[in-house]
């Protein structure tokens, strides 16, 4: 190759590379600041295809989404002198791109490390000042809007970022204070459940006495109509029969001491011993039954 064509490739090499240090890129999720020997030149690079001065210019990028810093969990004390340990995480944003590049040097590492750290001195004041109920349950929610509040305030002031949100995962009594609470829950379940046994048992005797007492008054009630209805009958039949023997008394008087045969020798081994001048023998002796 001549030393032509040798100049020409090394002038097309430089070429290119005063054009990729001249040219660059920032995507929509990337915030950027160009430092022009050490210095920042532009604090808020936007969106898009920008040029630098070669060799002078340097571009920092970062993440512009939004960041979790998932913070490690901590030991704190309520106002009843009660400890907890909770567990957190932030979600936030770069917002002031030159703030957060001189207070971190860019690095993410450094902005979740001073952002857990005063998120864990807001939440070991808020904690503070509340109940162990207020934290668990009762103003939990208040107390997470009100520590984002303030965070966002002393973020944005200090690293340049905007907080949008803090949570906390979970709330743990200590291992040693965990078991105790777990013996009088437990204890307390019992409790009730000794307490609804006793109400059932008192219940199913209401209600068994009650059954009782229903059954009785029904047998009761039953048999005084089934009296009734005895006695009922045996008076129309005591009528009937009264009125049938008063229609013809001297053949019911037949009637009867033929039955009174029938039944008395009805046996052929029957043998009974009667003075033959008795009432019993009077239809035998006379036809109309005198003596």
């Amino acid at each position: 190759m001549s030393n032509k064509g040798i100049f020409t490739l090394v002038l097309l090499g430089v070429l290119v590379l005063i054009g990729a240090n001249t040219v660059y890129i920032v995507n929509e999720f990337e915030r950027a600041v160009v430092l022009r020997f050490g210095a920042v030149v532009n604090p808020n690079v936007q969106p898009g295809v920008h040029v630098k001065i070669p060799f002078a210019d340097r571009v920092r990028k970062f993440d512009g989404r939004i960041l979790t810093t998932d913070a490690r969990p901590e030991s704190f004390y309520t106002v009843e002198n009660k400890r907890l340990i909770v567990d957190s995480y932030a979600k936030w944003r770069i917002k002031d791109v030159e703030t957060y590049y001189k207070a971190t040097g860019g690095q993410e590492e450094i902005a979740d490390a001073r952002l857990a750290s005063r998120v864990a001195d807001g939440l070991r004041n808020e904690v503070g000042t509340r109940t162990l109920h207020e934290v668990v349950s009762g103003e939990r929610d208040a107390l997470m809007e009100e520590l984002t509040t303030e965070m966002n305030q002393t973020a944005m002031a200090s690293l340049g970022v905007e907080v949008l949100d803090i949570r906390v995962k979970r709330i743990d009594l200590p291992d040693d204070v965990s078991e105790s609470v777990f013996d009088r829950m437990a204890a307390d379940r019992e409790k009730e459940a000794r307490e609804y046994r006793a109400t059932g048992r008192e219940q199913a005797e209401v209600i068994r006495a009650d059954a009782d007492r229903q059954r009785t008054v029904l047998l009761a009630n039953a048999y005084r109509d089934a009296e009734l209805l005895r006695g009922d009958g045996d008076a129309q039949a005591a009528a009937i029969y009264a009125q049938a023997f008063n229609q013809n008394p001297d053949f019911y008087a037949f009637v009867r001491s033929l039955n009174a045969y029938r039944k008395t020798f009805d046996g052929s081994d029957d043998l009974m011993v009667v003075d033959p001048s008795s009432e019993f023998f009077q239809y035998l002796k006379d036809a109309e039954g005198q003596k």
